[in-house]
């Protein structure tokens, strides 16, 4: 009876096992998403500063769309990480952040404490969340000159994650 047990427990957990197993190495940020190799929905959004409204039809060049929060602390975490990006890449990269359920005053103290390297576009309804996907912040898409999202990245970057990204991106260093 024992062994029957056993074998029984060995042929349900040795599967379990092994897809557990199978996801060892793989970056945990990087998300398979179905957007991934496809056309990014575009979108037109409100700037924070009260300028027109920016999107990605406007761009015509790589472009880094960094959906994020004040409350949310791995956002708070990476914008260091976002504002140096921005800045080495000043030409090469466009960069946007989407700002996902929260207020404009808090957004506006955030940004004047921590700095802003790029545009702040405000999602007031959701909407450009819902098309790309997005289930919790942060969530940053890099997107080709072409519109193509190429990678979809949960989590707060370092700077080492954001590099390898960008040098994708762009095919080159800075």
């Amino acid at each position: 009876m024992n062994r029957t047990v056993l074998l029984i427990g060995l042929m349900v957990t040795a599967p379990l096992v092994w897809i557990l197993a199978s996801g060892f190495g793989n970056d945990p940020h990087t998300i398979d998403s179905p957007l991934v190799g496809r056309k990014a929905p575009t979108f037109a959004l409100r700037q924070l500063d009260g300028g027109q409204a920016v999107g990605l039809k406007d761009i015509n060049q790589p472009a880094v769309v960094n959906f994020w929060a004040t409350w949310c602390r791995p956002c708070v975490q990476e914008h260091g990480v976002l504002t140096a990006a921005a800045s080495r890449y000043s030409g090469k990269v466009r960069f946007l952040g989407v700002v996902y359920e929260d207020t404009e005053e808090r957004i506006r103290a955030f940004l004047k404490r921590s700095g802003a390297a790029y545009p702040t576009l405000i999602d007031e309804a959701g909407k450009t969340a819902i098309a790309y996907g997005v289930y919790g912040v942060p969530e940053t898409f890099f997107i080709n000159a072409q519109g193509q999202i190429l990678f979809k990245h949960a989590g707060p970057l370092n700077h080492q994650s954001i590099e390898t990204y960008l040098r994708k991106l762009t095919g080159s260093t800075p």
